[in-house]
């Protein structure tokens, strides 16, 4: 009689999650922008500054911000004003502006000694990886609101991807801009991304007195 094969027993694991806010990740306001800028400003550390700019005008998520080349953003050793990246996720490409503030900076972190000979914007230590990685990268962005005194939980990468286009639908209202400047290929995916429906439901729900 042949014994049936009974599914393996594994040992209880606690969640992954446990003690941790889970849900989308807020977006940096303007005032938290600022204060995050003038922290690295005053530290000198051209390297985080370079990237945390980059990382808000860009829009990328964090697999392809990290990726990213010199010659992404560099042309006839000037930092180009619009620069275009294949998305890992969508194999589609996208465009973004780099901001007056950001090709200082990307230029400031172009001449650190670190940076000479280097293929990629953001190289890893010691050689050990060409870049750096999407968890180092993690680690940066907490650190960064640490810093300031924000919950670090409350915050991730996709803090950085989510905070301009949040102040750019704030303004507008323009659904299709934001849905190119992330680029998704649905709408839907853009108003769940942004949360646009929850957010005007308050705002409304806020307006009213009774």
């Amino acid at each position: 009689m042949q014994t049936p094969n009974l599914p393996a027993i594994r040992a209880h694991r606690p969640a992954w999650n446990k003690g941790r806010i889970v849900g989308q990740k807020r977006p940096l306001k303007p005032k938290q922008v600022w204060a995050i800028r003038v922290r690295l400003e005053l530290a000198e550390n051209h390297r985080d500054l370079a990237l945390f700019n980059l990382a808000i005008d860009s829009k990328l998520r964090g697999c392809d911000l990290v990726k990213l080349k010199v010659v992404d953003v560099m042309a006839s050793g000037l930092i180009k004003e619009r620069a275009s990246v294949l998305q890992s996720k969508t194999q589609k490409p996208v465009q973004f502006e780099i901001s007056d503030g950001t090709r200082a900076s990307l230029q400031n972190w172009m001449q650190d000694p670190s940076m000479i000979g280097s293929e990629y914007l953001w190289p890893g230590r010691f050689h050990e990886r060409l870049h750096i990685s999407t968890r180092q990268y993690a680690r940066i962005v907490r650190n960064w609101v640490i810093s300031i005194g924000l919950e670090a939980s409350a915050y991730g990468t996709h803090s950085m991807r989510r905070t301009k286009v949040t102040q750019i639908y704030k303004k507008t209202g323009n659904l299709r801009a934001v849905q190119l400047l992330l680029g998704h290929t649905k709408m839907d995916s853009t108003v769940r991304y942004l949360g646009v429906e929850l957010e005007d439901a308050l705002a409304i729900a806020e307006a009213i007195e009774i």
